[in-house]
């Protein structure tokens, strides 16, 4: 179901990124699983960097998106079906944005609503989205996430 749902947004998973230091992409703690953030990374390379700023809110909204599709990935990883998933409890999105740049929610946005679209009330999470002064790789985005599974 998840599967044809995500087909249907015309998504299709790349493969889960490799961490880039000493730590493991998640983590099994009981029912929830614990994604390590996720930068916008495609064909192994970041896709979107830089700082965001007013002007390039639709751009770091992109990378935002790019980051959830990346935690999907690792969800279907470690969990090997999307149908284990009982509830995404909560992300949290990281925006390398300029100092006067106040908007972290709207960037952060097309990554919950991602998550709304494919799981439905299951994907109703708690949220934090906040600018930082820079992110691994110069990235524009960073999302982490918890999610529960049976």
């Amino acid at each position: 179901m998840i599967e044809e749902k995500l087909k249907e947004l015309g998504i299709t998973l790349p493969e889960a990124p490799v961490p880039a230091g000493n730590y493991i992409p998640a983590v099994k703690s009981g029912n929830l699983l614990f994604i390590s953030g996720q930068i916008p990374l495609q064909d192994s390379k970041v896709a979107f960097t830089g700082k965001v700023s007013d002007e390039n809110l639709e751009t770091a909204q992109k990378s935002a998106k790019i980051c959830a599709i990346n935690i999907l990935a690792q969800i279907k990883r470690e969990l090997g079906d999307f149908e284990k998933v009982t509830k995404i409890v909560k992300l949290s999105g990281f925006v390398n944005s300029v100092p006067e740049f106040t908007m972290q929610p709207k960037v952060i946005n097309p990554a919950s609503d991602l998550f709304f679209d494919v799981f439905g009330e299951k994907g109703k999470h708690s949220r934090v989205a906040v600018g930082v002064a820079s992110l691994p790789l110069d990235s524009m985005t960073e999302i982490d996430a918890i999610v529960e599974f049976a």
